[in-house]
This record gives structure tokens, sequence and C-alpha cells, in this order.
């Protein structure tokens, strides 16, 4: 059975994925299926860096704003949920372009990772509830004496994860990083091209991300955050960088600079998070940038990179 296209636009936060995806689609009659494990819960917009109806220039982006902020959201449904996007975009005669900086859910999808049902042992209520009361950092030791590999990987403020690693390794008696690899397909279900964006000088990155964190204050973020943590219902989404850190301010127990510049002290580590773990991922071709270069430039090269690995436009039916 021939498998189908997908193209994979990932690399670290603020690092331009969400406009060369646009770029590209444009190009390439794409749609765009967002791979942000924040993205995907309601609200947040500005928080999260979710593209505005100008940046999408009309074209179709999936997956975001699909998830409320108080509900619970595992890998395995959003696997589910990308795998369905790209068989209705390829339908459409489209080319399904995933876009995102969240690496698990990239890998999870590319390398067709399959998820055996459950059953409801109770420890995920118990952890979450554990989490709430005795704080991440308790459960985030717990995980590192199980299965170190798993830990280095996952953030202490990433309760999802958190949880969801511990889960595993008391339900089953496995390892998370064992569970893993032994849930992982033999082959890709999908002619798969990632192309990954870094900068040959790390410091440019980082400069992005302190600016950006000044337009998403500029475009409203304290107030989105405020209005949110005022209603209380924000659940798992409370991860997302640039909530918490904002919470010091609104509760009248440090200044707002410096919660800005937590944020963006944050971001860079989140930053070089992401970039450790693609690097381990040989898959990613990846297109290193300069602060100088033009969308149009970097459209550019990507496209050459593309049509050398035959993942071609798709023209309408």
């Amino acid at each position: 059975m021939k498998k189908l296209k997908l193209l994979v636009i990932t690399g670290a936060t603020a690092s331009g994925k969400t406009a060369l995806g646009v770029e590209l689609a444009k190009r390439l009659n794409g749609e765009i299926i967002s791979a942000d494990s924040m993205q995907i819960y309601e609200g947040l917009d500005i928080t999260t860096a979710k593209p505005s109806p100008e940046e999408m220039q009309n074209i179709p982006h999936h997956l975001i704003s699909v998830v409320k902020r108080s509900q619970n959201f595992s890998v395995a449904e959003y696997v589910t949920m990308a795998n369905q996007k790209i068989q209705e975009i390829s339908g459409r005669g489209k080319l399904p372009i995933m876009v995102g900086g969240t690496g698990l859910y990239i890998d999870s999808v590319v390398n067709g990772l399959q998820f055996t049902p459950e059953e409801d042992t109770g420890f995920r209520q118990t952890l979450l509830a554990r989490a709430a009361s005795e704080g991440n950092e308790k459960l985030y030791q717990e995980l590192v004496a199980l299965d170190p590999e798993a830990a280095e990987k996952i953030h202490v403020n990433n309760t999802v994860r958190l949880v969801r690693a511990l889960e595993i390794c008391l339900s089953t008696g496995k390892t998370f990083t064992e569970y893993k690899a032994q849930n992982l397909a033999k082959e890709s279900p999908y002619d798969a091209f990632l192309i990954g964006l870094d900068y040959a000088n790390r410091q440019d990155l980082y400069d992005r991300i302190n600016q950006r964190v000044y337009k998403m204050l500029d475009a409203g973020m304290l107030e989105e955050v405020r209005q949110i943590y005022q209603q209380g219902d924000i659940g798992t989404a409370s991860a997302a960088i640039g909530y918490k850190e904002l919470i010091p301010y609104l509760e009248n127990r440090d200044t707002l600079e410096n919660c800005i510049a937590m944020i963006q002290q944050e971001s860079r580590r989140y930053a070089k998070r992401q970039l450790t773990w693609f690097r381990r991922n040989a898959q990613i071709s990846w297109l290193i940038l300069s602060k100088n270069d033009e969308l149009q430039e970097i459209s550019e090269k990507a496209e050459k990179m593309i049509a050398k690995n035959e993942i071609l436009c798709y023209n309408e039916r």
C-alpha cells in the first residue's frame, strides 16, 4: 500500500516554524496540522503563540484550540487525531504539513507509535492529585529513580508527561522508555520528510525568543493570563510558559519586570531542551538560519530540500 506523503516543519520555539509552514503550504498546496502540546488547548491564544488569522493567510490549520483547558489529554489521543487529519487532508489532494515543536507528538506520529488500551488502574488520578498536593518535584524524583532516561526528557513542570510516565512505570512494571520502544512500529506509516530550523548563532535564536515575549505582552498576554487565572479553570494547560511565570505578579509577590525576565529565561531553557531532543532524531534535515535571512529565501531553501527528497506538490483533484 502506497504511503501518504507528510511534511514536518519543526525546531525550537520562536525559530520561525509558523511562517515557514504557511509559506510552504501556499507553495505546495498544503494544509497545516499543529504539533504543539499547548496550542491544542482552548484559550491562552497569545501565551501559547497560536497563529493569528492574519498569520494563517487563509491556509487551513488543524488541531488548534480543540481541547478544553480543564481536560486531560494524552499523546495517544493526539496521535489518533493527527492520523485522522493526515488522512482527511491527503484525501482532498492536499499535502499534510505538521508544524510544531513538541517532539514527542511528532515522533509518535511519524514513527507510527501504537498505544495499546490499558485498564483503568486509578494511577493517573492518584498521581494528578499527588502532583497538586505534594508538588511535581516529588513525583519527578520518583521518575528519576524508576526511569532516569525518561526523566531526562521530561521537564519537572510538565505535569501531563510526568504523570503519564509514572503511570506507565507503576501500572505495567516496565520503564516508560521500555514501553515506548516496544510500541514503536517497525516502519513509518508515512513517506515523511522532516525539516528542522536552527540558527548558526544560538544567541540569534535567544534574541528572537526575548523579542517575541515583548511582542506577546504588547498583544495582550498579561490580560489573557489574568482573565484565565481569575476564572480558575486552567487545568493542565497551566504548564504553558508565560502563564505560571506571571502568577507572582498577579498575586503581588513579584514585579512585572522580574516575571517577564523569567518568561524569557524559561523560554530559552525550553528551546535548549527542544533542540537536544531533535538532535537525537537522525530523520531531521536541518536548515541552518541567520538573523538576516528573509522568509522568501528560507522558503526557497526549504523547497529545494523538499524537492530533492521527492515530497512533491499535491495538485487539486
